[in-house]
């Protein structure tokens, strides 16, 4: 994991810093300097042109300006007052003008085609939030200090920021309570099966399915199973025949299970040799349905996933419903299915809003995006970068529930198993065809991608 502090937790660290501020400023502005040469392949020749602010970045800037003068760069400085429209030609530009604490319009100069390196976070780019304010410069490359910051990872700051670099000053970032997950995470946080594992130990329940919808239940069976799980059984209350259906036909591995027309009480009762439940891909939205969805949701006694229209029945009641279930609640929305859950929409503060909601629920909260956020009611989050448009197709989601139920199963705790899905499943989308990807496509790739970062945790091959 690579720690991740807002601005002013960034400030708090800075202040409590033993070193003097030039001493910081001297490490940061050495980063950028180096930075800056790799970028430009060497110093003989190269001309550099920095935008300095009032601040510490504008500080970093001029240092960094003075070093690369030392190794015989021409370089010109320029107040970010005093800076004209279009920059003198360069072989780089140096961002320095403003850092994650400004507030207000940055209209930057143009950079006259040259490449721009960003100090700590692109000027303009709100720094808690990625949101974009003025006309911010596009880097090639963003060199940022002792700890990722959020508008790296969130809104615009990623297609502004170019090629994110961490640069080491010193400073002690271990109380973060925000990281970005990496791939080795994924096969540190999930445990293997037990060499006398057998199939129920991670056996794993998808109530879900309807009339018309079976595809979205097959998905999400078809993704427990290859994310670990040693059984999958399937019920579909809303679907009479799911298992005959020719539209969408599970994997033959999974077992159907019939239930009831109220069925809340069979789930909740019939779940106990079960290692993890997921309710709700595909699940139906009438009354009877959201009323057997909230009943079971709260009284179900193994872990939860709540996905889908298993999210639409709970409503602004999740938190009574779910802060005293007695086992583990994750839940995985999108923008619009927080906002039936909250009231409103998560807003550019997107940790706050999966922060908020998991502490009201006592749950597990998974909000999807470009970057996605994983929060628990503790306050611990965890970003997920990996993934890029493939996954905005039908069924990507029901795909994602599946996998979570299956680190839950083999025994990871609820932040983990969610957080390591969520890289899984992104990078599994990688490795599919750039616009054919379907979601169907994604459960043999979770098998390529977890080799992957099983070799990247240091436990090979996959037996």
């Amino acid at each position: 994991m690579i720690p991740v502090l807002t601005p002013a937790e960034m400030a708090e660290v800075d202040r409590a810093a033993p070193e003097p501020v030039e001493v910081l400023v001297r490490r940061a502005a050495g980063a950028v300097a180096r930075a800056a040469v790799g970028i430009m392949g060497g110093t003989y020749g190269r001309r550099v042109v920095v935008v300095a602010g009032p601040g510490n970045n504008g500080a970093d800037g001029r240092v960094a300006a003075e070093l690369l003068a030392r190794r015989g760069v021409r370089v010109r400085v320029f107040d970010v007052g005093e800076a004209p429209e279009v920059l003198p030609g360069a072989d780089l530009v140096i961002d320095a003008a403003f850092g994650t604490g400004f507030r207000g319009e940055y209209h930057a100069p143009s950079p006259g085609g040259a490449p721009v390196l960003a100090v700590d976070i692109p000027s303009g780019i709100h720094g808690l939030t990625g949101v974009r304010s003025g006309d911010p410069l596009h880097a090639v490359a963003t060199v940022t200090f002792a700890a990722l910051k959020p508008g790296l990872l969130l809104g615009s700051g990623p297609e502004h920021a170019g090629r994110v670099v961490l640069a080491d000053i010193g400073l002690d970032v271990s109380h973060a309570t925000t990281h970005l997950v990496e791939p080795s995470d994924v096969a540190a946080w999930v445990p293997e099966r037990a060499h006398d594992a057998h199939k129920w130990r991670h056996a794993v329940r998808v109530v879900a399915g309807s009339a018309g919808m079976s595809g979205a239940a097959h998905l999400c069976c078809a993704a427990a199973l290859r994310g670990g799980a040693g059984y999958v059984q399937l019920c579909a209350p809303g679907d009479p025949a799911p298992a005959r259906r020719d539209d969408h036909p599970p994997p033959v591995e999974v077992v159907s299970h019939e239930v009831p027309a109220e069925w809340s009480g069979e789930v909740v009762g019939g779940s106990g040799r079960f290692a993890a439940v997921v309710i709700g891909p595909g699940l139906g939205r009438d009354e009877a349905t959201v009323r057997e969805v909230r009943a079971a949701a709260a009284g179900t006694p193994r872990p939860l996933v709540l996905d889908g229209d298993g999210l639409w029945a709970l409503g602004q009641d999740a938190p009574f419903l779910l802060r005293d279930r007695p086992a583990p609640t994750v839940l995985t929305p999108h923008d619009g299915e927080l906002a039936r859950l909250t009231g409103h929409r998560p807003g550019d503060d997107r940790v706050g809003a999966a922060r908020e909601l998991a502490a009201a629920c006592r749950s597990v909260v998974l909000l999807k995006g470009p970057t996605t956020v994983v929060a628990d009611p503790g306050g611990a989050a965890l970003l997920v970068r990996s993934g890029d448009q493939r996954l905005a197709t039908a069924g990507t989601g029901d795909v994602l529930s599946g996998l979570v139920a299956a680190h839950l199963a083999l025994g990871a705790d609820p932040l983990h198993a969610t957080a390591a899905a969520a890289e899984l499943h992104g990078a599994a989308a990688l490795l599919g065809d750039p616009r054919g990807l379907v979601a169907s496509d994604l459960p043999e790739l979770v098998l390529r991608a977890r080799a992957g970062f099983e070799r990247a945790g240091g436990r090979g091959e996959p037996a």
